[in-house]
C-alpha cells in the first residue's frame, strides 16, 4: 500500500490575496485554481512543480473561520517548508519582507529558523541535516 498526504487546507481572508502572497513572496506555484460556485474556488499552491503535498486555500466564509486565520494550530508552528539551500531561501525571504521570528538555529536535524506568514501562520523553514 502506498499513501501519502498530498494537501492540507489552509483558511485564508482572500484567494487572491493568498496566490499573490505564496506565489511572489515564498515563490510557490500555483497548480490548481477552479471555480467551484457561489464564490468558492479550488486553489491549490505547493512549494514548487513536484507532486508534493500543496496548500488548499480557502477563503473564510463567516465569523469563525475568519477567526481562526492564522490560528488553526493555536499559535504552534504549522507547517515545515523544506529547502536544499537554507541561506538562500532565508536571504530571499527577508529581503521580499518576510518576518522571521528568531536568528537561524543549526539543530542535530538541521539549519531551522521559525517565520510567520502574511496571514498569522508559523513556519519553519528548514534545511535538513545530510545524513551519513
Amino acid at each position: 500500500m502506498m499513501r501519502s498526504l498530498f494537501l492540507a487546507t489552509l483558511v485564508v481572508p482572500d484567494y487572491d490575496a493568498a496566490i499573490a502572497y505564496y506565489r511572489d513572496t515564498l515563490d510557490f506555484e500555483l497548480s490548481e485554481d477552479q471555480p467551484l460556485g457561489d464564490g468558492k474556488r479550488w486553489v491549490v499552491v505547493r512549494p514548487d512543480k513536484s507532486e508534493g503535498a500543496g496548500l488548499l486555500l480557502a477563503q473564510a466564509d463567516g465569523a469563525d473561520q475568519q477567526a481562526a486565520i492564522g490560528a488553526q494550530t493555536g499559535g504552534r508552528v504549522s507547517f515545515f517548508l523544506s529547502t536544499d539551500d537554507f541561506a538562500r531561501d532565508h536571504a530571499l525571504y527577508l529581503g521580499r519582507g518576510v518576518t522571521f521570528l528568531e536568528e537561524p538555529r543549526h539543530e542535530p536535524y538541521g539549519t531551522v529558523a521559525v517565520f510567520r506568514d502574511a496571514f498569522g501562520n508559523l513556519w519553519d523553514l528548514i534545511q535538513h541535516a545530510k545524513s551519513s
